[in-house]
C-alpha cells in the first residue's frame, strides 16, 4: 500500500510536471496565467531592491531620509532604488510604473531592460516615457508574435485600422490622419500581402474611397473588386487612373479655397489647411490608394514606355507630396524599392512617412525600407526567420521602431467582407471609368427538403 502512495505521488508530480510543460509551448497564455504569472510577480516583489542595485538604477538617498535613518534605526543607509507603483497583470505578462529617482532618466531604465528580462524571467521588458520622472514597464511572459491574438479593446476609428500585434503585446494602429502614406516591402512569401488584405479589411468597413493598382493581372486586389470603386490591373491602365486622381486632388484644393475665399490662381503649395476643416456635408470622403508591387510601374523596355513611366511616376510624387490636405493616401507594396528603379523613385520614397519592412532576401533591401529613419532596424528586420511570415519591423520618421506580426486573414473571409460592404463605397463620378466590373452572385440551387434515402427490400 504504501507503495503504491508513493508511486501516485512520484506520478503525479511527473504528470503535473509535464503537463506544464506542454501548457507552456502549446498555450502559452493559458501557462502565464496559472504558472507563470503567480512565478514572475513573486520573484518581482523579493528581488526589486537588489535587481535595481545590480543593474545600476539606484541612486544616494535624500540626506534628510539618511539622517532619519541613522538616527532611528543606526544601519547602514543603502541606496534607494526607483519607487515602485502597483502591479497591474494582463493577459500576456504585467504593467507597472516606476517613479524615477533625482538624477534618473528613461534611458537608463531602457538601458537595462535586459538585464531585467533574465532577473524576473519574463520574455521581454519594454519600457515607455508617461510623464517627466516616470515611466511604465511592460513585461511580456511569453513570446506574443508565436501565435497572434489581437487585445480585445482595439483604438479604431476614422482612418485608424489596428493592422497587426506589436511585440509589447499592444496593438499596432495604422493611422492616416497621423502617417499619411506608407511604404511596405517584403520577399514573396513574407506576409505582405496578408499586411494588405488586413488593412484593406478593416478600411473597407469605413466611409473610405479605396482604389487599387495591381499591375500583377488583378491576382492580389481583384477578389477585393466589389469594395473597390477603382481598379487598374496594368500599367496602361494605371497610367489613365494616376491623371484621374490628380485631377480629383486639384478639384478638392479648388473645393477649400472656393470655401476660404482664397484667390483661385493661388498655389497648391501656399495652401496650408485640408478637407478635415470642411463642413461634414462639403467634405469630401478620403481615398486610399493600394499599389501592388510598385516596381512594375518603373520597368520600361521601349522609349515610349520610358515616358509613360516617368509621367506616371511625376503624378505618384504628386500625390505624395499634395495629397494629404486633400484626403488622398498612398499605401505602396514591393519587394524593392530605391534608385536602381529609375528616375524619381527616391523622391517618391522619401515622402513615404510609415515603413513596413517585411523578410527580405539580402541587407540592401532592409536599407532601403528603414535605413533612412532607423538604421538600428536593419538588423532586425534581416533577422526574420521563413518561418514567420508577417513578422515585420515598423519604424517612422521619429526614428523608433518595433516588431510586429499581422494576424492569420483568409482570402475567402477578406473577400466576404469587401463584399457585404461594398454599399460602403462613397461615390466618386471621377472614378467610375475605373470601377472593376463585379459578376453578380450565382443563384444557389436549393436543397431538397428531406434527405434522399434509398429503398431497401
Amino acid at each position: 500500500m504504501t507503495d503504491l502512495v508513493t508511486l501516485a505521488e512520484v506520478g503525479g508530480s511527473l504528470g503535473a510536471i509535464g503537463g506544464a510543460a506542454y501548457a507552456r509551448h502549446a498555450h502559452p497564455a493559458a501557462y502565464w496565467s496559472t504558472v507563470g504569472l503567480p512565478l514572475s510577480v513573486a520573484r518581482l516583489l523579493t528581488s526589486y531592491s537588489s535587481t535595481m542595485e545590480a543593474c545600476g538604477l539606484t541612486v544616494q538617498p535624500a540626506r534628510w531620509r539618511a539622517l532619519a535613518v541613522r538616527a532611528t534605526t543606526r544601519r547602514e543607509v543603502r541606496p534607494v532604488p526607483p519607487r515602485r507603483g502597483i502591479i497591474r497583470p494582463t493577459t500576456s505578462g504585467l504593467r507597472m510604473r516606476l517613479r524615477l529617482a533625482a538624477g534618473q532618466e528613461p534611458a537608463d531604465v531602457a538601458a537595462s531592460a535586459e538585464r531585467l528580462r533574465h532577473a524576473w524571467g519574463v520574455h521581454a521588458v519594454h519600457v515607455r516615457d508617461i510623464k517627466p520622472g516616470v515611466v511604465e514597464l511592460r513585461l511580456v511572459g511569453f513570446d506574443v508574435l508565436r501565435k497572434v491574438r489581437m487585445p480585445r479593446r482595439l483604438d479604431a476609428g476614422p482612418l485608424r485600422v489596428p493592422v497587426a500585434l506589436r511585440e509589447d503585446a499592444t496593438a499596432f494602429v495604422r493611422d492616416y490622419r497621423a502617417v499619411p502614406h506608407e511604404l511596405v516591402l517584403g520577399a514573396t512569401l513574407s506576409g505582405k500581402s496578408m499586411y494588405l488584405r488586413n488593412l484593406l479589411t478593416g478600411l473597407a468597413a469605413q466611409p473610405v474611397v479605396l482604389v487599387g493598382i495591381d499591375c500583377k493581372r488583378g491576382v492580389e486586389l481583384a477578389p477585393f473588386a466589389p469594395r473597390l470603386s477603382a481598379l487598374a490591373t496594368d500599367s496602361d491602365q494605371a497610367a489613365e487612373l494616376l491623371p484621374a486622381l490628380v485631377r480629383e486632388m486639384e478639384d478638392r484644393y479648388d473645393l477649400i479655397k472656393t470655401r476660404q475665399g482664397i484667390a483661385p490662381g493661388t498655389p497648391e503649395e501656399l495652401i496650408t489647411s485640408d478637407i478635415w476643416g470642411l463642413p461634414q456635408d462639403e467634405r469630401p470622403a478620403p481615398i486610399v490608394l493600394f499599389i501592388d508591387e510598385v516596381a512594375e510601374l518603373f520597368l520600361v523596355a521601349t522609349r515610349k514606355e520610358e515616358e509613360r513611366r516617368d509621367e506616371m511616376v511625376t503624378h505618384l510624387i504628386r500625390l505624395a507630396q499634395l495629397g494629404r490636405a486633400a484626403g488622398i493616401h498612398l499605401e505602396v507594396c514591393g519587394q524593392r524599392f530605391g534608385a536602381e528603379l529609375g528616375k524619381g523613385a527616391t523622391m517618391l520614397r522619401a515622402q513615404l512617412t510609415g515603413r513596413v519592412c517585411h523578410r527580405v532576401n539580402d541587407e540592401a533591401s532592409a536599407k532601403m525600407a528603414l535605413g533612412d529613419i532607423a538604421p538600428e532596424a536593419v538588423l532586425a528586420a534581416c533577422a526574420i526567420a521563413p518561418e514567420m511570415p508577417g513578422l515585420a519591423v515598423v519604424g517612422d520618421t521619429s526614428g523608433g521602431c518595433s516588431r510586429i506580426r499581422t494576424p492569420y486573414l483568409s482570402l475567402a473571409d477578406a473577400a466576404i467582407t469587401c463584399r457585404a460592404t461594398a454599399h460602403l463605397a462613397p461615390d466618386v463620378p471621377a472614378l467610375d471609368p475605373f470601377r472593376p466590373y463585379v459578376p453578380p452572385l450565382s443563384a444557389e440551387t436549393p436543397g431538397p427538403v428531406a434527405t434522399a434515402r434509398p429503398v431497401t427490400e
